[in-house]
């Protein structure tokens, strides 16, 4: 195996585990906890007015994290490499 399917392994896993914190963000810092429809959207008006917006922000920050933390798991490994 390469050592770029390694980086590539370890930017996919730091998406995934990105993927989860914003789901379970999103699922408890709402007015109403959960996955359904309610929850979900005071979730993300939660997360959108931290950001100084409503729910279109907090949908951008939440699906913008897993890109970040998939970012950072590849520098981390491409930096601990050399």
């Amino acid at each position: 195996m390469s050592d770029e399917d390694n980086g590539i392994k370890a930017a996919g896993l730091g998406a995934a585990t990105g993927a989860a914190g914003s789901v379970a963000t999103v699922s408890s810092v709402g007015a109403v906890t959960g996955l359904g429809a309610t929850g979900i959207t005071s979730g993300l008006s939660t997360i959108g007015a931290v950001a100084g917006g409503g729910m279109a922000t907090g949908l951008v920050v939440a699906a913008a994290a897993p890109l970040a933390v998939g970012a950072l798991g590849y520098g981390l490994y491409k930096w601990l490499k050399d």
